[in-house]
């Protein structure tokens, strides 16, 4: 804490002007954080294989990765207490380190090590961001919100096919060539991203016993969307293993999903804003409900069709819960950006070593029918989201 208001107390670059430059910058900061820090599933085949291990352990891999998230709300308030921006900074540098160094691992705990470093970076990258995201937008909450996810998704498709072709063409130990977008960046980053005050001593305290209901009803839709939608992007690749298909081809159905949420994160915030986000929400877990059964039977191009539509309806929701969340917690909006994505996804992730267990069992197809009755139950959580609950769910 010392150190950083040290930093932030030195002479600095002026600021870029437009606060749509900004918040592009800080889009691009989200596609490298979330880009490191996601690729992981698509290249899960070629490590478990380098490193002799089975599917089953793919799942705990995968929880490792996501379960750091669980901290978010920690790194929240840590955040809007210090103020500044080196929790962008230095979480995106975490976040790149231990994702370019995963091709180097020799053992399995090391892997593991370097999975829960890049975990703890974007842990600590998604809070403040978030918060600075929304010290941005004054009116347009939601498209601006969308923006920036923007950026992280494109990062999350691109990723899985550009690794997967570095894993094809160079072998997994030049992984460390992703973590050069991100050295470049650094000097733009630290001059555009915006300095959040830090929070006062006789702010007001967050009120927690009011917003505990509001909180669990935002949670629990949100970790059931973490369940279908980590579900699908972990065992994905293996699906298309078992029919004999190529690394980098499974890798493209990802892309294909992750780029396709790109236009569900801009079109939600839209209608978000102008529709409701209750509607928004319960269309969504509808979607998901109908057709994530179809993964099993669906064959050829129609596969990457149905990536395409469940990956508009996928993160479409994205932005309006992280909008909910800091509505609801508006003593500190860093947390409640922690709480709608972080916490939340961590919840989800928890459920994936089980399913890694059900895929050595019964095979990869049981998954997708389990996460169908993750996201039916994600309909019923939809169902409790109203403005009777907290106005921001309207």
């Amino acid at each position: 804490m010392k150190v950083s208001s040290a930093l932030e107390s030195k002479p600095v670059m002026p600021e870029a002007s437009g606060e749509g430059f900004r918040l592009g910058w800080l889009a691009v900061a989200h596609l490298l954080n979330d880009g490191a820090a996601f690729y992981l599933p698509a290249i899960l085949p070629a490590v478990l294989t380098e490193l002799h291990y089975s599917v089953r352990m793919a799942g705990v891999l995968v929880t490792t990765l996501y379960v750091g998230q669980a901290l978010q709300p920690v790194a929240g308030i840590w955040a809007d207490h210090v103020g500044g921006r080196w929790f962008v900074i230095i979480g995106l540098l975490m976040c790149t380190c231990g994702a370019s160094l995963i091709g180097l691992s020799p053992n399995i705990w090391v892997l593991i090590l370097l999975i829960l470093l890049s975990g703890l970076g974007s842990t600590i990258f998604h809070p403040q961001a978030l918060a600075a995201v929304r010290s941005l937008t004054h009116k347009r909450h939601g498209l601006g919100m969308s923006v920036f996810l923007v950026g992280g998704e494109l990062g999350r498709g691109l990723w899985p096919t550009l690794t997967s072709v570095i894993v094809i063409g160079l072998g997994l130990p030049s992984l460390w060539l992703i973590a050069l977008p991100t050295v470049a960046l650094l000097p733009v980053l630290i001059r555009t991203t915006p300095r959040l005050p830090a929070r006062h001593e006789d702010a007001p305290p967050i009120h927690w016993k009011a917003h505990r209901w509001p909180a669990m009803v935002l949670v629990m839709y949100s970790a059931l969307r973490g369940v279908v939608c980590f579900g699908t992007i972990a065992f994905v690749p293996f699906l298309w293993k078992s029919r004999g298909g190529t690394l980098v081809s499974g890798a493209s159905i990802l892309t294909t999903l992750l780029v396709t949420g790109v236009v569900g994160q801009v079109a939600g915030g839209a209608i978000a804003d102008r529709f409701g986000r209750r509607h928004l929400l319960m269309t969504s877990a509808v979607i998901l409900a109908l057709l994530t059964p179809l993964w099993p039977v669906t064959t050829g191009v129609l596969l990457w069709v149905l990536a395409a539509v469940l990956g508009v309806a996928m993160f479409c929701t994205f932005s309006a819960t992280l909008i909910i969340g800091q509505d609801i917690f508006v003593e500190n909006k860093a947390l409640g950006s922690g709480i709608a994505l972080g916490f939340s996804n961590a919840l989800g992730a928890l459920c994936l070593a089980p399913l890694g267990l059900a895929a050595k069992a019964w095979g990869v197809n049981s998954i997708f029918y389990l996460l169908t009755g993750a996201a039916i139950l994600m309909c019923g959580s939809s169902l409790l989201v109203s403005k009777r609950v907290h106005p921001a769910m309207h």
